[in-house]
């Protein structure tokens, strides 16, 4: 294991806490841990020239991974959070047996959406790699036994969304077809499978209808994410402004613009690696 060597705990605890996607569909998660811990310093690491991980091959991806983790541990991180599900399927288990520190990762809210269904019929909305991982598949044997799943691999969205296409007449076609195929097998909870998808809920809701309960997990993430650095005794100390910061390698023209868009707000420093 490489070691993450920690230094007197006041030091430690006011170091940044490291969160890494394929790409700016991890805001949507950084968003509920900036909301749940406020005063925390954040670090935020944007793959996106290598997006989207749902194509690659879990080798590439844990090579990835791997190296932005590598990355983040440089810059004195205390904890890290994989806010991409294809990312932690393919490579969580091998961070955590590499790495020392508090790692946090993503799994698609089947669990959740199967006690939220009146039906029995729950829909998946994911990337084909995160569809196709075994992590996936243990959560149907665990937590799908007694409900019926519907998956539905989103070829395409990921991109529209990295170029801040939330609302167009592509995205919303591209949803309106996915969100079908699961509306006619009756589902009535989805699943939004993959950190990029809660950009474009709005748009979701509005093509399934009120009716349909609409999942996602940024929110327990951070959730766990707090306990975890409590338990540890990682809380920054002092309740002085957080710093976020976010790391894009993403060479496209409108990167600042797309990330502002998304975020929401003006507190964050935008650097390009």
């Amino acid at each position: 294991m490489r070691s993450h060597l920690l230094n007197h705990p006041s030091t430690t605890q006011s170091k940044a806490i490291g969160i890494m996607d394929s790409g700016v569909g991890g805001l949507s998660v950084l968003q509920h841990i900036h909301a749940l811990l406020p005063h925390e310093n954040l670090i935020y690491f944007a793959d996106s020239q290598h997006a989207p991980y749902g194509n690659k091959t879990p080798a590439h991806i844990q090579e990835r991974v791997d190296s932005i983790a590598s990355f983040l541990l440089s810059q004195q991180i205390k904890a890290l959070v994989i806010a991409c599900n294809t990312a932690t399927a393919a490579s969580a288990k091998y961070l955590r047996e590499q790495y020392s520190l508090p790692i946090i990762a993503m799994e698609p809210a089947v669990k959740p959406a199967s006690l939220a269904t009146k039906n029995g019929i729950v829909g998946v909305l994911a990337t084909v790699g995160t569809l196709q991982s075994a992590q996936f598949a243990a959560l149907l044997a665990t937590y799908g036994r007694d409900i019926q799943v519907i998956t539905q691999g989103c070829i395409g969205l990921v991109e529209c969304i990295e170029r801040g296409e939330l609302h167009t007449a592509k995205t919303k076609a591209l949803l309106t077809q996915y969100c079908s195929q699961l509306l006619k097998a009756g589902a009535d909870t989805i699943v939004l499978g993959c950190t990029h998808y809660p950009f474009v809920r709005d748009v979701i809701q509005n093509i399934v209808g009120e009716d349909v309960t609409v999942v996602d997990t940024g929110a327990a993430v951070a959730k766990h994410l707090h306990s975890t650095i409590q338990s540890q005794d990682l809380i920054k100390p002092l309740k002085t402004s957080a710093n976020i910061t976010i790391l894009t390698n993403n060479d496209a023209a409108n990167t600042e613009h797309v990330i502002h868009q998304l975020w929401g707000k003006n507190n964050i420093t935008i650097k390009r690696v």
